[in-house]
């Protein structure tokens, strides 16, 4: 048993020898191929073997010929085993030179496309993470070139609507100035009415930088459907009447909702607004508000001849105006993307859809919790 132990005491001096000039040389080459790093375990492993035994037997006073003999044969499997793991970190190199030079293809702004050859299992796995990065940059890449697009004509349509009541003022005060007008309050009328029409575009703009930017916060309080409703068809009545639309709220059902009233109310006018832009005379305009589920759902039908298909994904778009069905609003597009923007808000959804003859809005609201009345104590 004593032998045996200083057999074992000899042996673990040798390997620990071994192993840390294993760790000096780990550390040597952290920096270089992982193909030399994993030489060194193997070399390690080997020499902790041959220094071992090379202990042990100079303890045990064996003979010259049994340690060349154990010499040779630690010899010969450490050049084998380092051999292999050369070869096992040439193939993990080589695999990660294929993925390195895929992932290039991505720095490029193109899609990322994992390599055919088989890879080990954490470059494989590493791959599907880098396909799966590619597939949202891309589609990120898309969304942007979209918003990019959209800003470029909300500012080409700005500086359009823009330039015609500033050249209006203009030509009006002028007018004013030399005193070449005899109506002077006709002027003065006209001028208000186009400084009112500024005043809503740039409010309109001020409302969508704050959705952009995500800082409209909807202060949140019990309303009903119906009386949000009626005050949306109250207020854009003179509208429809003016332009020969019929405005009806028949399916407005008094359902609760948790909403912010003044923002829901912009929302139900833009969307009135809207419609009765693109009704025609004797057209009508409808209404309706009806419980699905654990929702409300807010819809505006018209008479507007419908969308084209094309164009549908594009409704709610900063700055989108219908141009063939439709006929193009005095806006600036901003309208639907408020809606969207606020009905977002409110953690809601709103839609369109084309119907016979028209389209129709539809907001999905959550419902208001309803409160069950308790019953009355008995004395």
């Amino acid at each position: 048993m004593r032998d045996l132990l200083l057999i074992a005491c000899y042996a673990a001096a040798g390997s620990a020898v071994a192993g840390v000039l294993g760790a000096v040389a780990l550390r040597a080459v952290r920096r270089r191929s992982v193909a030399l790093s994993l030489a060194v375990p193997a070399v390690v492993a080997v020499g902790a073997m041959l220094a071992g035994t090379l202990s042990v037997a100079w303890a045990m006073f064996l003979s010259s010929h049994d340690l060349a003999v154990i010499t040779m044969v630690c010899a010969v499997a450490a050049a084998t085993s380092t051999a292999t793991a050369l070869l096992l970190g040439r193939r993990v190199s080589r695999a990660h030179r294929r993925l390195e030079d895929a992932a290039g293809a991505l720095g490029d702004g193109q899609g990322f496309q994992a390599p055919d050859a088989p890879m080990p299992a954490e470059l494989a796995s590493l791959a599907r993470r880098l396909t799966d990065t590619s597939v949202r940059l891309t589609a990120s890449r898309e969304r942007e070139a979209a918003l990019e697009a959209s800003r470029r004509e909300l500012v080409a349509w700005i500086s359009h609507d823009l330039r015609s009541p500033l050249a209006g003022l203009r030509a009006m005060a002028e007018a004013l100035e030399d005193g070449m007008t005899d109506e002077p309050a006709r002027y003065h009328r006209r001028m208000r009415t186009e400084v009112e029409r500024l005043t809503e575009m740039v409010n309109d703009l001020f409302e969508l930088s704050r959705i952009q930017a995500g800082s409209l916060a909807p202060s949140l309080a019990r309303i009903s459907a119906y009386d949000l409703v009626g005050d949306a068809i109250a207020g854009a009545h003179p509208l429809a009447a003016g332009r020969g639309v019929r405005l009806t709220g028949d399916g407005v059902q008094p359902l609760p909702l948790r909403a912010d009233g003044n923002q829901m109310s912009r929302v139900l006018a833009n969307l009135l607004v809207n419609a009765i832009h693109r009704t025609p005379a004797d057209g009508t305009v409808a209404v309706s508000a009806r419980e699905v589920g654990d929702t409300a759902v807010l819809a505006v039908t018209d008479g507007c001849g419908g969308i084209p298909a094309d164009e549908l994904h594009r409704v709610f778009d900063t700055g989108w105006r219908g141009e063939h069905a439709r006929t193009p609003p005095a806006g600036a597009g901003l309208g639907l993307a408020i809606v969207r923007g606020i009905v977002e808000a409110h953690a809601g959804c709103v839609s369109v859809r084309n119907i016979p003859g028209g389209c129709r809005f539809e907001v999905t609201l959550p419902l208001a919790r309803r409160t069950v009345p308790r019953a009355p104590r008995t004395p």
